[in-house]
């Protein structure tokens, strides 16, 4: 285990993940089918909503990727993932009213079943890309009735859902982060803690290459003496019982 990098998880393995993707497929489905040219010229409207379900979805992705060397940027990152699925919802709030209806009731049935449809957990394989859009395609489905095969008022409910849920699994990330940082710290902080350590470590045997002191190390094999001047120098020694 590194004394630098934090551990990450895989991104494909989120549930808000895999709901911002969703939605982001949703989005543009449902642009494609009810925001004409007649009604939005400039294609403001259509280009604010697809880049703010893509910024949804990708800024997860970054954070997560980014998590390794930085918890400040991955909060950060979650945190733009999760207004930007806001700013998504606001739009589609405004389409529904310009229509004359409003957001459902969470008492409204069709409400009620789509918040009682789970997602199913994603398990990496060697044959990545593929085996998970098989499994995210899957997962859509689920959602299909009201995204894709209703009218436009229903794909916009099941939208402005499908991101409730969402955005309130961002917000538990972003408690998890939070916690991880203030018990962790940043990536500088254990810099120097991992050097410190690397000081207060008794010196080894010389190093058979170049002279300068060893210090005791770990691999899949167990302990092993290393060169202190490591990478530049690659000698190693075994460690005497």
């Amino acid at each position: 285990m590194s004394k630098i990098f934090n551990q990450i998880g895989g991104y494909r393995k989120l549930h808000s993940f895999n709901f911002a993707t969703i939605i982001h497929l949703g989005t543009m489905s449902f642009c494609k089918r009810y925001l004409s040219w007649k009604d939005d010229p400039l294609g403001k409207a259509l280009g604010q909503m697809v880049g703010a379900s893509r910024s949804g979805k990708q800024n997860i992705v970054e954070g997560s990727e980014r998590a390794k060397t930085s918890t400040e940027t991955e909060i950060k990152l979650t945190d733009v993932a999760k207004a930007s699925l806001s700013e998504l919802q606001g739009d589609l709030e405004d389409y529904l009213v310009q229509k004359g209806k409003i957001p459902w009731s969470i008492h409204n049935p069709e409400h009620q079943a789509m918040v009682a449809i789970m997602l199913d957990e994603f398990e990496y394989t060697e044959d990545l890309l593929h085996d998970y859009w098989t499994f995210l395609l899957k997962q859509k489905k689920k959602f299909d009735r009201w995204l894709e095969e209703q009218d436009d008022i229903a794909a916009a409910n099941a939208l402005i859902i499908l991101i409730q849920r969402a955005t309130g699994l961002l917000a538990r990330q972003l408690a998890r982060q939070e916690q991880d940082f203030v018990a962790g710290g940043g990536i500088k902080e254990k810099m120097t803690s991992a050097r410190l350590a690397a000081r207060a470590e008794p010196a080894g045997p010389d190093c058979p290459d170049c002279g300068a002191p060893m210090r005791q190390r770990t691999s899949g094999r167990g302990p092993f003496w290393g060169c202190s001047a490591f990478p530049q120098c690659k000698g190693i020694r075994k460690i005497e019982e």
